[in-house]
């Protein structure tokens, strides 16, 4: 008989949750600011933009709270690679992805509490949360703030360089959330992986004879 497995805390969860619902409207109020006559559930761009910046700021705020808890929790090591991590633990998680997933073969990682990200979500990780994360935060903290720091504003480039900026970094998060929706459904059941960021905990696979 399976057993469920204890992954995620409920701080844990409720972080994630946020964090997506965050990333999930500041993709849908961008999208009203760019096409306000396709999108227009807002009513207006001024609406869209205020929108907008409440939730980018509702972003960074958890964000902050995300790394107060992983560091004080001693939870950080989760997200740091090792060396084997960019070689050929990464060279197996990407052949799964690629091929594996498709034959029905086992994952190679097995997920625990000590354990819960594969080498290829770690690198991933690692530059969305150091890289990408602020990046995307000072090009809209300096489109937010044009009025308000007008020559930081020119220095940074002004509105043709931050804009094209911002959006650049608003599709590689959309990218990241498609394939993120993608691979939490490869797990045992195509809902386990959300059982676990829901409840907690995930529930195996059943083996043989159960």
């Amino acid at each position: 008989m399976n057993s469920s497995t204890a992954l995620y805390t409920l701080h844990e969860r409720i972080w994630h949750w946020l964090q997506a619902a965050a990333m999930m409207l500041l993709i849908l109020t961008g999208l009203a600011i760019h096409y306000p006559d396709r999108f227009p559930l807002l009513g207006s761009m001024a609406n869209a933009i205020r929108w907008h910046s409440w939730m980018g700021f509702a972003l960074i705020l958890n964000a902050f709270l995300g790394i107060f808890y992983h560091l004080t929790a001693e939870k950080y090591h989760h997200f740091l690679p090792r060396m084997d991590d960019f070689t050929g633990a990464a060279v197996q998680q990407a052949r799964f992805y690629l091929y594996g997933i498709f034959k029905g073969e086992k994952h190679p990682l097995e997920t625990d509490p000590r354990r819960k990200l594969n080498s290829l979500q770690k690198i991933t990780y690692l530059a969305l949360l150091n890289v990408l994360l602020p990046y995307q935060i000072v090009t809209g903290v300096l489109m937010w703030g044009a009025d308000r720091w007008p020559q930081l504003f020119d220095r940074a480039g002004g509105l043709w360089f931050l804009g094209p900026a911002h959006t650049l970094g608003s599709y590689l998060f959309l990218a990241f959330l498609i394939g993120h929706i993608y691979l939490a459904t490869i797990g045992p059941s195509p809902w386990s992986h959300l059982r676990a960021m829901t409840v907690g905990q995930e529930t195996p696979a059943p083996t043989e004879g159960d």
